[in-house]
């Protein structure tokens, strides 16, 4: 590569960071122009460790004349067949011994996975590079960027001193594409997804809300109290994690958006412009749920471990929908009566011993006949003016 293509390709990097490609758009890009400029590509790795709940990192395998590029998402690697398999890649000896590069041919003796698999594509060589994020670089867990290179033929110093030349833009290009990511990861674990696409909208200023109708879920687990008394302490926060993972699963597939997790409850909204979608919506989220559900009880029991269901309470109402709170602390959540009346609804579930509980509201707004339910009466619920009729399904467990 020559020095005018090493700056071009400087350039498209720095202008596809503004741009805010995707991570896979920078790699496929960057190997696309360094195999213009007569580097000897054939394959590329590149890792990028993330901050994610579930996952550590994301691993991107690119092959020359391949349109797709292989996007991989690992967990954990500090332990058990995932370290051991680490502990074989170039990557973790240039991070014990603190080399920013490593040039190596692939020979038959190599034991590494890594290598394996290059050289069953027929790669012969590889360059590798670690480009550190600095001290007060990193982005969680995500200190630095690993790549590597491989060919068909050997490197020769103009290629890797060119490789090394270009590596760290590469990976200041990667980083500003990973926060991003990253940002709207944590802001939709955390906020839920249509609230935290709306803050990162701009959407953060204290006291702006919008007034939408929306479908309203309440639920929480049956006999939490008592099976958290029982249960040895450490059996809680996987209890609650097993059940949350089934409902919230559910209220998703069906374009539901969980706002809160309150301990064991659930608040979830399915805006409703169209009110009748938005309550067959909820009801089918309700359904897969319990169905889901049912299957975890039968792995919990088996396992001797305390198994449970849930109650849940759907209403239909008008809300406020927007940023709530002090000057430090902000929540972007929904606020009115109708919040009050769907958490009360849910409440009476354990005094009707009933498993689904539906305010009239919801019940109208699915435009079924009065008798496709079962009415369980009238109920004064506390902090709602008037009493409420509520009604359930009759094959409601």
């Amino acid at each position: 590569m020559q020095e005018i293509d090493i700056l071009a390709i400087n350039a498209w990097l720095a202008q596809a960071g503004l741009r805010a490609e995707s991570e896979a758009a920078v790699i496929g890009g960057f190997a696309e122009r360094c195999v213009a400029a007569g580097a000897p590509l054939v394959g590329g790795r590149v890792l990028v460790d993330t901050l994610h709940p579930l996952y550590e990192g994301r691993a991107f395998h690119w092959r020359r004349g391949e349109a797709e590029i292989a996007v991989i998402e690992y967990g954990a690697t500090n332990e058990g067949e995932a370290l051991a398999r680490w502990r074989q890649t170039p990557f973790y000896r240039m991070q014990a011994s603190g080399q920013t590069h490593l040039v190596a041919a692939i020979d038959d003796a190599s034991r590494s996975g890594f290598f394996q698999t290059a050289r069953e594509e027929g790669h012969t060589h590889i360059v590798a590079l670690v480009d550190r994020f600095g001290e007060r670089g990193g982005i969680g867990p995500a200190d630095c960027l690993y790549s590597a290179w491989s060919a068909d033929m050997a490197f020769d110093e103009a290629h890797v001193a060119a490789l090394r030349r270009l590596s760290p833009v590469l990976a200041l290009t990667l980083k500003a594409a990973s926060l991003g990511r990253i940002a709207h990861t944590l802001v939709a674990t955390y906020l839920g997804r249509d609230a935290g696409a709306r803050v990162l909208s701009g959407r953060i200023a204290r006291g702006v809300a919008e007034e939408i109708k929306t479908v309203l879920w309440f639920s929480d687990l049956r006999d939490y109290t008592r099976i958290s008394d029982a249960a040895p302490p450490e059996q809680l926060i996987p209890m609650l994690n097993a059940y949350a993972d089934v409902v919230v699963s559910a209220i998703h597939h069906f374009g539901g958006d969980v706002l809160k997790l309150m301990g064991d409850g659930v608040l979830a909204i399915f805006p409703a412009d169209d009110r009748r979608a938005a309550c067959q919506a909820a009801l089918a989220a309700a359904a897969k749920a319990r169905e889901k559900v049912a299957t975890l009880n039968q792995t919990r029991m088996a396992e001797g471990l305390p198994a449970t269901g849930f109650y849940l309470g759907l209403h239909i109402g008008r809300v406020f929908y927007g940023n709530i709170g002090s000057r430090e602390r902000l929540d972007f959540t929904v606020i009115g009566p109708a919040v009050n009346e769907v958490s009360r609804i849910a409440s009476m579930c354990r005094s009707v011993d009933q498993a689904l509980l539906m305010s009239s509201a919801f019940v109208a707004g699915l435009a079924r006949e009065r008798n496709d339910f079962l009415s369980v009466g009238r109920f004064a619920l506390r902090g709602v003016s008037a009493p409420q009729e509520l009604f359930t399904l009759d094959s409601t467990d």
